[in-house]
């Protein structure tokens, strides 16, 4: 039998905790033993615990807005650190912890500030890597371009969605890379340096990684990528594709990083499937791998019954798969995973008891997962199975029905609407398809368990900003787009702490403010319920409490990365 815990008693006071438990919605203070929750409430209804131990009441936190700490149920840790170890050239603004990154658009003044960054780099690297490049901002560019600035310094450029790369002469020979290897790969056009989806991600990308983050590199790297989490209020992150290259190589490196008694966020790991069975012999060996992995467990860093499965492509590169009509111009989308072999992959997790989770962002996409989880309840129905939609681009009202229907869960991407809404109405989908995008009003209405997520660096690691994109719905222009899909302030903030726990089936651990749940919250000068909800992003992260400890945000100086 549980005993009540024995450590020291430190009582946190607050002007307001949010807590996200209807049944004590708010309090003023909270006492945590042990790194957890003992009670919630006020001083007065705390104080028969205080009477029959000895405490400390600490007031550092008297003046401030507490909510529990925030979660990023999808981001991938190693991905963010590599790219930060890049060069930014981006076609929005971004808001670093070290400084800012402006927005560049058009072709010219792309291919100008690449040739001033390329003059101006002092690194001893062989690969001259940059990362943000859009065509729909900077026109097409190809390895004549970048031939162009060097032919004999390795250039690479990562797409805006990081399934694309595109490469100089230099870089394909650095790489060994040649045109024999993709010569009837129809994700490859060598002549132009570029590659994409399977072809960049499987074939070169494992080449290259080395360069863009090398060893020498990883603890700076994931240093940055520590000061974002914070600085966002983040506490508990999901890399949602571990061993997507190497697991023992990702997971020593993560260890690393967050293994540490002062790291303020831990990690939950969900196993690529698809690169498992590849890197294994098969998709047999994979699911023993992971079956496996929970008896592993650290402080930090841990496994549970999630695993990742693919289906169509990337949204930023609009190589997502879409119903008829499709696409504008008429082209095709991409498939990640075949079908059939998507089918029969999701069989074998869904047999083997495993929580799924499904890269997919077009609704011919959505259609195929749907069709699958269908099939699969028909065939060996499941109770509480958390089938989770990740991203979510582009649905239909009557999917998000059949969603509701199915029992599954969605983790949405909401930067999509306004870092692409305007983009794509004009280019790609129209402006009907294009404004429905993130359509996380619909799964509102239909009761449907929906958390945010960053994909960092799809999207800034700011779950404000995700909440302020779901309540508002503006693109980058300004405009708000399909305002009918907004959501409550209260649907967006409960998004982002207790519905994001029970996606990542943490419920019980994290996510809200109750006693017996770890004391992690996230610190804010301003109550999001009380300011304008077009000024939520604005909103300053103080810092976050972390198992009890109290991490203030230190913005640092630093070099940003262009």
């Amino acid at each position: 039998m549980d005993t009540a815990p024995d450590g020291a008693i430190t009582v946190y006071t607050a002007q307001k905790f949010v807590t996200m438990n209807p049944s004590l919605p708010t309090a003023t203070a909270v006492a945590v033993r042990d790194g957890r929750i003992l009670e919630v409430g006020t001083l007065e209804t705390l104080r028969p615990w205080l009477e029959m131990y000895p405490h400390t009441i600490d007031d550092t936190l008297a003046d401030k807005i507490v909510l529990p700490g925030f979660i990023d149920p999808h981001m991938h840790p190693l991905l963010g650190a590599m790219l930060l170890n890049t060069v930014w050239i981006t076609p929005e603004p971004w808001d670093l912890p070290w400084g800012q990154v402006t927005p560049t658009h058009g072709r010219a003044a792309y291919l100008a500030r690449l040739q001033e960054l390329f003059a101006a780099d002092q690194s001893n690297s062989p690969l001259f890597s940059t990362w943000g490049y859009h065509a729909f901002w900077h026109g097409e560019v190809t390895r004549q371009d970048l031939d162009a600035i060097s032919a004999t310094r390795p250039i690479y450029i990562s797409h805006r969605s990081f399934h694309e790369g595109i490469f100089n002469t230099a870089a394909l020979n650095l790489l060994q890379l040649t045109a024999a290897q993709f010569q009837d790969n129809p994700q490859a056009d060598f002549a132009k340096g570029h590659f994409v989806e399977e072809a960049f991600i499987r074939l070169v990308l494992p080449k290259a990684s080395a360069y863009i983050l090398p060893p020498a590199a990883f603890d700076s790297a994931m240093h940055k990528t520590l000061q974002m989490l914070q600085a966002g209020g983040i506490t508990t992150v999901s890399d949602m594709s571990t061993g997507s290259t190497d697991w023992k190589l990702e997971t020593a490196i993560l260890a690393g990083a967050f293994e540490r008694d002062a790291c303020p966020v831990r990690v939950r790991c969900t196993p690529d499937v698809f690169a498992l069975s590849a890197a294994l012999g098969s998709p047999e060996q994979a699911i023993a791998f992971i079956a496996g992995l929970p008896a592993q467990n650290t402080r930090h860093i841990s496994t549970g019954r999630a695993v990742k499965l693919f289906a169509d492509g990337a949204f930023f590169s609009q190589r997502m798969q879409m119903s008829w009509p499709a696409y504008m111009d008429g082209h095709k989308g991409e498939w990640l995973t075949a079908p059939e072999q998507f089918a029969a992959l999701a069989r074998l997790c869904w047999n083997a008891g495993h929580e799924i989770h499904v890269h997919t962002n077009g609704d011919l996409g959505l259609d195929l997962v749907l069709d699958t989880l269908e099939q699969l309840w028909n065939e060996k129905p499941r109770i509480n199975h958390r089938f989770t939609i990740e991203h979510f681009g582009c649905s239909t009202p009557e999917q998000c029905r059949r969603i509701a229907d199915l029992g599954a869960l969605v983790s949405a991407n909401v930067f999509y609407l306004y870092d692409m809404g305007a983009q794509y109405a004009a280019t790609g989908l129209g402006y009907e398809r294009a404004s429905q995008m993130a359509r996380v009003g619909t799964l509102a209405r239909l009761g449907v368990t929906t958390t945010y997520h960053s994909d960092f660096p799809m999207a800034p690691q700011q779950p404000l900003v995700w909440v302020w994109g779901a309540v508002n719905r503006f693109n980058l222009d300004g405009a708000v787009m399909a305002p009918e899909e907004r959501v409550t302030i209260d649907q967006a903030l409960r998004a982002i702490t207790v519905d994001a726990a029970y996606v990542l089936h943490m419920e019980d651990e994290i996510g809200s403010i109750r006693a017996g749940k770890w004391a992690d919250f996230t610190v804010l000068e301003q109550d999001p319920y009380a300011v304008p909800v077009a000024q939520v992003k604005d909103i300053k992260v103080w810092g976050t409490v972390f198992e009890g400890q109290i991490f203030p945000v230190v913005r640092q100086n630093q070099e940003k990365p262009s």
